[in-house]
């Protein structure tokens, strides 16, 4: 079984998207032997000019490593990636590591812990909280859960990717936790955005408005982020819509199965679909403003009973 000292463990990446492949550059300055993967071949030159070693497929990948992170789109995804329900599965992950990295349903992470636990493997949840600034810079704050063996193997291999470590328990806690921060994150952008609107159409300076609000008690480092690029109307995507649109899908799935009331989220989800549907799946969240500017330009009333955001999905970034 995998030990636990980080200096005698091959290190696999799985996943050079928007935040996996930041993620992985760091990991390997740290780590010059890091082998990794990603379906579109040419996201992987950066990783080669690091250092990193690229391999043909996942299940190389997987045989090289002792720890294999995974930061993939969804479920389907991770299933194919490791060959989940085939015999591929078990030589993929036996004697390894495999750490989760990416934002999943809690239900997802568990009926993965067991199969990886089945076939003689271990497993970790790592979400991640942060946008594509926060992972270049190697400032994402990490939620581990898992046992404690895999989750003390995995805690200091995190430090080139996180400036931050909260130990959540066991699986699925960190997810649950993550999911906490996001609705947090939708709600609070969603109301930044509509204040910058409200502003705007009374004819007041954004760009004062954003110094107002770096000045005083509400500011963050989201806030600032967010109001620069309303400010300047730039939609660069940091964290799309249509990734806001799974994780609020994802977080009003576990309230609702939970019982748990989610009144602000709900209507976000009405928000960010109506974004979708204008064409601007690919934008940057704060690209909410195209639909608020449309319900006032169309003279629409607010949505009181918003669709389930339970049902649908919206449309996946490709790995």
């Amino acid at each position: 079984m995998v030990g636990s000292d980080p200096g005698s463990l091959g290190l696999g990446f799985l996943g050079l998207g928007v935040m996996g492949q930041p993620m992985a550059l760091n990991l390997a300055r740290a780590h010059p032997g890091l082998v990794v993967w990603n379906r579109t071949a040419a996201r992987c030159e950066p990783l080669r000019a690091a250092g990193a070693q690229v391999a043909a497929s996942p299940a190389e990948v997987c045989r090289r490593s002792r720890v294999v992170f995974l930061m993939l789109a969804d479920g389907p995804a991770i299933d194919a990636v490791l060959g989940r329900g085939t015999p591929a599965f078990a030589a993929n992950v036996a004697d390894r590591v495999i750490v989760h990295m990416g934002t999943t349903s809690p239900g997802y992470s568990r009926g993965l812990e067991a199969d990886v636990r089945a076939a003689g493997g271990r497993y970790a949840e790592a979400p991640v909280s942060g946008s594509r600034g926060p992972a270049e810079a190697g400032r994402l704050v990490a939620l581990l859960a898992g046992d404690p063996a895999a989750a003390a193997a995995v805690r200091p291999l995190l430090a080139p990717m996180c400036h931050e470590t909260f130990e959540c328990g066991t699986v699925p806690n960190a997810l649950l936790m993550k999911l906490s921060v996001n609705l947090y994150l939708i709600t609070m952008v969603t109301g930044l955005v509509e204040a910058f609107h409200f502003a705007a159409r009374h004819g007041l300076d954004e760009r004062r408005l954003r110094d107002v609000l770096d000045a005083g008690p509400m500011a963050s480092t989201v806030s600032r982020a967010k109001a620069s690029k309303l400010a300047e109307r730039d939609f660069g995507v940091q964290a799309s819509i249509v990734n806001v649109l799974d994780n609020n899908r994802l977080v009003a799935e576990a309230a609702r199965a939970s019982g748990v009331a989610s009144p602000l989220l709900d209507v976000c989800h009405a928000l960010y679909g109506e974004t979708l549907a204008l064409g601007h799946g690919d934008a940057d969240m704060a690209a909410v403003l195209h639909a608020i500017e449309s319900r006032t330009d169309l003279g629409r009333t607010p949505v009181t009973r918003p669709a389930d955001p339970t049902r649908g999905t919206a449309p996946r970034r490709p790995i």
